[in-house]
């Protein structure tokens, strides 16, 4: 939404690779790394939503928040701290309902930022936005 309001629908395919790209590398590492989820391992405190039934790490939500933020902050530099501060706010949630431990959202938001400096790299490369590399 907010590429479109901003008059820059250029961004939105980034937008959407980034999150496509960053969710199947997170499914991927958590087919291979076995964490078990918090709510798993433990049986105090209850997870306060219903618990996926995969893997623990990384965190897809924070990978997923972190590769379209960046993308984002790249294109709108003054939204940066918002746009980051939404993102932690969505990893930090991930830890507060009981489904992720602190370092899988670290992981998945380290695996985000990477993906996003990639697609928008990419995506100047390919001139369809005018996100910075």
């Amino acid at each position: 939404m907010l590429a479109l309001l901003r008059r820059r629908p250029a961004l939105v395919p980034l937008v959407l690779a980034a999150d496509g790209v960053a969710d199947l590398l997170a499914r991927a590492i958590k087919s291979v790394v076995d964490v078990e989820r918090p709510a798993v391992r433990y049986a105090e405190p209850k997870a306060l939503v219903p618990v996926p039934h995969d893997h623990s790490f990384p965190s897809g939500h924070a990978a997923t928040s972190f590769a379209c933020g960046t993308v984002l902050a790249l294109a709108f530099p003054r939204l940066a701290v918002p746009l980051y501060v939404l993102a932690v706010a969505i990893g930090f949630s991930r830890v507060y309902v009981g489904v992720h431990y602190p370092l899988d959202v670290l992981g998945g938001a380290l695996l985000g930022l990477v993906v996003g400096l990639l697609v928008a790299r990419l995506g100047v490369r390919l001139g369809r936005s005018g996100a910075r590399p």
